[in-house]
């Protein structure tokens, strides 16, 4: 696409980017609002927005203004779907069956990486770059119409919510009461817990190797393994696809430990050390000079990856955890913050990249460092002890 169009290096980073403004600043208004109207309708909008905006970037692919506005409407629509997510998930499905929910639903994001990578390069061969996105705008579409068909937002409330503060997904609000709502939020309560801090903290440095490594990753294996484009385009489905399956592993195995009598914060530790050390480790092996055949370093970086999806029973199911009330907000600041990698990180790889011609330190080292601190600050301050959050002033 680039290539036809004639972008400059500047012009594809503008355009890459301008996604990750939309999704960063569509977090909290995208928790609040499933707070208010429930997460059942924002993630319709979500999806239909996201599915729309996709539909508009070949008609406008000439005109980057026009182009970049589409990619921060699909931004826009992705970045209320995970508060909107959790909302009804929070809402809807019990504590010892919550990990399984939580990483069937953003699951659904390695499945759909490894089917974007796998249908993109024949659709773009035979019909075109176009072809992609007008397919999988429809796909979101027609998702969008048979979630029409689907029974109303579950009635089971979370335990920590009482009945009387559930939200009435029928009612008609004002602008003076949406306005009351917003000011209702205990925002203060928020940053004075330090759990949230740890969460928040966890979010950035998980989103650091993720968004880096998503974006860098088929670049080492080409330039630093010498594998051939086709190669490298294969091998970047790896770990999303091992991520399939250990996700499912470990959602079982924290709804277990739960079951049988185990703090949940405790299960919430242990999933995400796991989730940041297993990472860390191989990005160190595969920074170091050990003489390893390219095809081991390659299992080792998917092996390490795939295991930080134990997030999903770890941190991902901490808001929740918290308060079931308050859980798509909890996400909105986290995964803000949690968005500012895909803004800073990847270009700052990059830069580093120019600058020191060392795959080590620019992509490794920057992630390990965060995997590392983010392991000792969720160990010592994260917690998974329902809270209130009420006002003190």
């Amino acid at each position: 696409m680039s290539h036809q169009l004639g972008w400059s290096s500047s012009e594809a980073g503008l355009v890459q980017s301008s996604f990750f403004w939309g999704y960063a600043l569509s977090q909290l208004p995208g928790g609040w609002l499933a707070k208010i109207f429930g997460g059942r309708k924002v993630l319709e909008i979500g999806v239909l927005t996201w599915s729309l905006a996709t539909a508009l970037v070949p008609l406008v692919a000439g005109f980057t203004p026009g182009l970049v506005v589409s990619r921060i409407l699909v931004g826009i629509g992705e970045g209320v779907s995970p508060s909107a997510a959790t909302d009804l998930i929070a809402r809807s499905i019990p504590l010892e069956e919550r990990s399984r929910a939580v990483a069937f639903v953003f699951g659904g994001l390695s499945v759909g990486s490894v089917a974007g990578l796998l249908l993109a390069p024949p659709l773009i061969q035979n019909l075109g770059w176009e072809s992609v996105f007008y397919i999988f705008s429809l796909l979101g579409i027609g998702w969008y119409v048979g979630f029409q068909f689907l029974e109303g937002q579950a009635s089971w409330v979370g335990e920590s919510i009482p009945r009387s503060q559930s939200t009435d997904m029928k009612k008609t609000w004002s602008t003076n009461e949406l306005g009351d709502s917003l000011k209702d939020v205990p925002w203060k309560e928020f940053f004075r817990n330090q759990a949230v801090w740890a969460m928040i903290y966890a979010h950035f440095c998980g989103s650091w190797g993720h968004y880096t490594c998503l974006a860098w990753l088929p670049t080492y294996f080409s330039e630093e393994l010498n594998l051939n484009l086709t190669e490298a385009a294969w091998v970047s489905i790896l770990p999303p696809l091992a991520s399939i399956f250990v996700t499912s592993i470990a959602s079982q195995f924290a709804d277990n430990l739960i079951s049988s009598g185990v703090q949940t914060t405790t299960v919430r530790k242990i999933c995400q050390t796991i989730a940041f050390l297993s990472p860390a480790a191989c990005m160190t092996l595969s920074s170091l000079d050990l003489g390893l055949p390219h095809w081991e370093v390659v299992g080792i970086l998917t092996g390490g990856l795939a295991l930080s999806s134990f997030a999903l029973s770890g941190l991902y199911c901490t808001h929740q955890d918290m308060s079931p009330e308050y859980a798509s907000i909890l996400l909105g600041i986290t995964n803000t913050v949690g968005a500012v990698p895909g803004i800073i990180g990847v270009a700052l790889t990059g830069y580093l990249l120019d600058s020191t011609h060392s795959w080590s330190i620019s992509l490794f080292i920057p992630s390990i460092f965060f995997y590392l601190t983010g392991t000792v600050i969720w160990l010592v301050f994260a917690s998974s002890k329902p809270q209130t959050f009420s006002k003190t002033d």
